[in-house]
């Protein structure tokens, strides 16, 4: 009877895990899609690029500023129905997006949307954490980040299907945003409690507990965006065709959604923490060899791998938050690490871009390369202490 017990919880947890990590693979193609779709429809209009960039990082500043009150409103409102809150304001958000159709308008709420979005992306990710048996978190949160980069990925290819013009696409990010909140409710009864009332720990409060984790995510996400948004300019430099770069981008991309698996497992044998630092270690390697690769064919596998370790730091980051973490640390933790992603996403590109406007292309793998080995040093130098 206990055997027969205990099988029925382990299939509970496991049906668990898997509605939430659907919500959050329908939340990342909600937003894949959004990005492109918003940006095409403000270049019809005549809109300058750097207004469409402007307008862009109108939801990252949404993150930011959402993320130390994310603990606060599940604690206040319980974390299940400020989820399920979110994803209806999300929803309702992108169809006034739609609706208004004005760059201006679009700016506060492009800001609201990165506001209702990310708790219900911190929370779901939360309780995948917390629900995942220690002894196998790392493939979990491996699988996790593959099917959260997949969904990104996934969203302009619906943009193929649909176009960018009149109510089509905004009708595929809302029915996604809706269809994020009915496979949370459906495994709601079944989430651990992550909320509780005792024990506070404010967003800022959790910085010096565990300061290097979170120096990680500003790394992680920098180096994304940076690389994403900047090495289409480095390529140019060497006289590579866009066709080119566009295909280095897509492999780069697949090296990410591929190898976090491989590298959970990993984690599970050594632990995430030394996975991060050889994962640090193989990114400063990549930016060293850049230059003398970027005109051969090892380009290709360099640049897969590359893809992978820079963002399996993130993915280890997050295998060490569930293993040292629980309760309101864990939500609050959590919630630094949103904030920390949105603070590297939006300095980093900027910096590694003035680098290059002062030092040439090679701007930027010196920054990047800079910025991993201030990250490997500190994760050498901290190890057992944050």
């Amino acid at each position: 009877m206990a055997s027969a017990d205990s099988e029925i919880g382990e299939g509970m947890q496991w049906a668990a895990i898997t509605g939430v990590i659907a919500t959050v693979s329908v939340f990342a193609i909600a937003q894949g899609l959004s990005y492109p779709m918003l940006s095409f429809i403000l270049q019809r209009q005549g809109v300058s690029p750097a207004m469409i960039g402007l307008s862009a990082a109108m939801t990252p500043v949404g993150f930011i500023l959402s993320s130390p009150l994310i603990p606060a409103l599940a604690r206040r409102f319980g974390a299940g129905r400020t989820a399920l809150t979110c994803a209806a304001l999300s929803a309702l958000v992108l169809a006034l997006i739609g609706w208004t159709q004005n760059v201006y308008l679009w700016f506060p709420l492009r800001f609201l949307i990165g506001v209702v979005t990310n708790p219900l992306y911190v929370l779901s990710e939360i309780w995948v954490i917390a629900l995942a048996p220690p002894a196998r978190r790392g493939r979990i949160m491996g699988v996790y980040s593959t099917i959260i980069s997949a969904g990104f990925a996934a969203g302009p290819l619906c943009l193929l299907a649909v176009g960018t013009e009149g109510w089509p696409p905004f009708l595929v990010g809302i029915s996604a945003f809706v269809l994020c909140g009915i496979c949370l409710a459906s495994v709601l009864p079944r989430l651990p409690k992550v909320d509780e009332a005792d024990n506070r720990v404010s967003v800022l409060g959790f910085v010096p507990l565990a300061w290097l984790l979170l120096f990680s995510v500003i790394v992680a996400a920098g180096f994304e965006q940076a690389a994403l948004a900047l090495l289409p300019v480095y390529g140019t430099h060497y006289g590579l065709t866009e066709v080119r770069m566009s295909a280095l981008l897509s492999i780069m991309i697949a090296g990410n959604i591929a190898m976090q698996v491989p590298l959970g497992l990993l984690a599970e044998r050594v632990t995430a923490r030394l996975v991060r630092l050889i994962c640090t270690a193989i990114t400063v390697l990549g930016c060293v060899l850049l230059p003398f690769l970027i005109e051969t064919p090892l380009i290709w596998p360099m640049i897969f791998v590359w893809g992978a370790v820079s963002y399996g730091i993130y993915t280890m980051s997050i295998i060490e938050l569930g293993e040292r973490f629980t309760g309101s640390k864990l939500v609050a933790g959590n919630a630094a690490f949103s904030l920390m992603w949105g603070v590297g996403g939006i300095s980093v590109p900027p910096v590694t871009g003035s680098a290059m406007d002062v030092l040439g292309a090679g701007g930027l793998p010196i920054t990047l390369g800079l910025l991993c080995l201030a990250l490997a040093i500190a994760s050498v130098a901290g190890r057992g202490k944050a």
